[in-house]
């Protein structure tokens, strides 16, 4: 195993086990997605946007920027900040991140594109449409996914998918883009165990001696 491999795997809290989307495919699935839904909604007549924070708003807007020349006008988008809506925020987050819901445009009677990265229990999903629900009474919600990943608890399915994934219970799939991460691509992806600090000042003392911090 080669040293700075070896390094990565102290360092990185997971492995990856594939390459779903580099750049170019998760553009063209972008493209795909965007035409489909003007397709399936005869237009963009009455369409608003709504990104699930953090992921979601940067694919609805990159979505817009699709459809704005098919359609010659930007439509809205809103973010929306499921925290409070979720059916474990008590139990699981101790230190819940707030951030801001901001939906510029009025609801009611309104088709609601509502955007995210990964479906997979559906419980960010049911969630999303408790908080929509505070809001107004859109005409129809429809939901836009890149990846379904399956393992669904709760019945919800997507209208709009860009890949569809079959994957374990152990596994995850992280979704990067460009405007928050640097890169754009989707991975398959396994957590790793986390390790001591104590292993930790032991691989990179291996590394400083030129050693395979793997042995």
């Amino acid at each position: 195993m080669p040293i700075l491999e070896g390094l990565l795997m102290f360092t990185s809290d997971y492995k990856i086990k594939a390459v779903l989307m580099d750049d170019k495919s998760l553009n063209r699935t972008l493209s795909r997605l965007a035409h489909q839904i003007v397709e399936t909604n005869r237009g963009a007549e009455n369409l608003v946007f709504v990104g699930i924070l953090t992921r979601g708003v940067q694919l609805a807007e990159r979505l817009i920027d699709k459809i704005e020349p098919l359609e010659g006008r930007r439509l809205p988008l809103g973010t929306l900040d499921i925290t409070f809506y979720r059916d474990d925020m008590l139990r699981t987050l101790k230190k819940p991140r707030v951030q801001a819901t901001h939906l510029p445009f009025d609801l009611d009677g309104k088709v609601v594109m509502l955007v995210d990265d990964v479906l997979y229990t559906g419980r960010t999903i049911r969630a999303a449409l408790d908080a929509l629900m505070d809001f107004g009474r859109p005409a129809r919600i429809q939901l836009a996914v890149l990846i379904d990943r399956g393992h669904r608890e709760l019945p919800i399915k997507a209208d709009f998918i860009g890949q569809e994934v079959k994957t374990t219970a152990g596994e995850e799939v992280r979704v990067k883009l460009q405007h928050l991460d640097g890169e754009d691509g989707v991975y398959l992806v396994e957590p790793i165990h986390e390790k001591k600090p104590k292993d930790l000042v032991e691989a990179f003392t291996k590394v400083a001696k030129g050693a395979d911090p793997s042995e």
